[in-house]
């Protein structure tokens, strides 16, 4: 067992140690492509990190990160003394903000402080999105709103919706309307799944935890994520007896990791694992990037772009490497069908071709995503792939029993969950409305959500002339 005077001779950029949960860490070479910049991880070289790693990220991602030889040892608990303890960096406060001149008043009158409307004002998915902007932190804020590039496909995605018009049937009885299904053998309240979302702490302090009790409570699946804020076995921890729960997967390069998680996934009872394929590389966030350089400030860049030392603003593409294999392919497929008996699913299909490639693998099903437009910008929507995906199965001899097709991104109304159905979607996952509530009111907040898109369904249905699922 290492002291922590030992872990204290390692605290250099050269030569940089850090504990985090009891155990050192050497993160020498992972400092550098860290993606919130490397002077964080050298500002606690030789440190205890914990008390700031613990906020945001899960207890078992170094794990997840690191390979097994740069875990250095167990450090005795009785050696850490406060002189020991990293403390977070002072927080870079945006300025006050200024009235806008009017007639005679000041113009540097300030504005009034956000007062946050209570849970029962909350009319629509975007009212939460409106309260989680002034709510949340800044780079919290640029990290889950931010899409790639000039996030065209980030603003297409609800756009896409509105493009796409009804067609109402007249003097159908719909004095009884059912919105309940079923999503992969999973009963639903109505066809919609929580989708995995990076980091919940970020938005929540209770983060994935309080998703899993909300999804319970709405009567809806919860895809947990691999990148959490919650160790898995916390947030399988949170499931009411009876809850099923599906999971996404990042393929690690180290197949034995994956094959792990996936066998704890199974003997845990998740029925469905999703694997991401649209994420070779991340995306460029351009929103997310510029707002962690002015958070941190021009002097946190110092050390890593004048030195030449590293181009931080893409940290977080190069750190993604280390935990998702860019060399998946479909030549993995048997693979993935073989060390689980899960359905499994991809996440993250764009087009026609590779929907039938996928049935045609064997596999249960795919998600139409671009990844809520992070990813490659300018391709389509899910919904707009959603017609040539159905045809193109259709034409194969796929059925709706023996391949699910999915779609996620810009679900914000009950008509686009009805859209979705209608064009032959099996559900529709959300991702963003589920965080900026989580924001917003916590676990109450994510509930109450998915009960407005239920009466805006029970409405679109009624109206439509669908009393149930099955006639949309």
């Amino acid at each position: 067992m290492l002291s922590m005077d030992e872990v204290a001779k390692h605290g250099t950029k050269e030569d940089c140690w850090v504990v985090l949960y009891g155990k050192a860490y050497d993160l020498t070479k992972f400092a550098k492509v860290h993606p919130g910049g490397s002077k964080l991880v050298y500002d606690a070289a030789g440190m205890d990190a914990t008390a700031i790693f613990d906020p945001i990220h899960p207890k078992d991602i170094m794990e997840k990160l690191l390979k097994p030889s740069l875990t250095m040892g167990d450090v005795d608990p009785k050696t850490i003394q406060e002189k020991h303890i990293a403390k977070p960096p002072a927080a870079h406060k945006p300025p006050p903000k200024k009235a806008a001149a009017v007639g005679v008043v000041d113009e540097h009158a300030l504005i009034e402080d956000f007062v946050k409307p209570p849970l029962g004002a909350m009319l629509n998915t975007f009212d939460f999105e409106s309260v989680a902007r002034e709510v949340m932190e800044p780079q919290a804020w640029g990290y889950y709103s931010s899409g790639g590039d000039d996030e065209i496909t980030l603003r297409d995605n609800h756009m896409a919706f509105q493009r796409i018009t009804m067609r109402p049937r007249i003097l159908v009885n719909v004095r009884e309307v059912d919105m309940t299904t079923t999503v992969l053998g999973v009963p639903s309240s109505l066809p919609l799944y929580f989708t995995a979302t990076a980091l919940g702490k970020l938005a929540h302090q209770e983060g994935e935890v309080a998703i899993v009790k909300a999804a319970k409570k709405a009567g809806v699946v919860y895809m947990l994520p691999t990148l959490s804020s919650y160790t898995l076995d916390e947030m399988l921890g949170a499931m009411s007896p009876g809850q099923s729960v599906f999971s996404q997967l990042y393929v690690n390069p180290e197949r034995s990791r994956s094959e792990e998680y996936v066998k704890k996934l199974e003997n845990a009872g998740v029925k469905a694992l999703f694997v991401t394929v649209d994420a070779p590389q991340l995306g460029r966030r351009e929103k997310d990037m510029r707002n962690k350089y002015t958070q941190q400030g021009s002097d946190v860049q110092g050390d890593d772009e004048e030195s030449g030392e590293v181009d931080r603003s893409q940290g977080a593409t190069r750190a993604i490497s280390s935990y998702i294999d860019p060399g998946l392919c479909w030549e993995d497929v048997p693979w993935l069908k073989r060390i689980t008996k899960m359905k499994v699913l991809l996440k993250g299909v764009q087009c026609a071709e590779d929907a039938v490639q996928a049935y045609k693998a064997g596999l249960a099903g795919c998600v139409l995503s671009n990844h809520g437009g992070r990813q490659l910008d300018t391709c389509r929507a899910g919904i707009e792939v959603l017609p040539e995906v159905m045809e193109a199965l259709k034409g194969v001899g796929a059925t709706r029993q023996d391949f699910d097709v999915m779609v996620d991104g810009g679900i914000r109304r009950g008509a686009d969950i009805f859209k979705a159905v209608a064009l032959g979607a099996t559900a529709c996952g959300v991702g963003r409305p589920v965080l900026y509530s989580l924001a917003s009111y916590g676990e109450k907040g994510i509930v109450k959500m998915v009960h407005l898109l239920q009466d805006e369904l029970l409405m679109v249905m009624r109206l439509s002339g669908t009393p149930n699922i099955a006639s949309i």
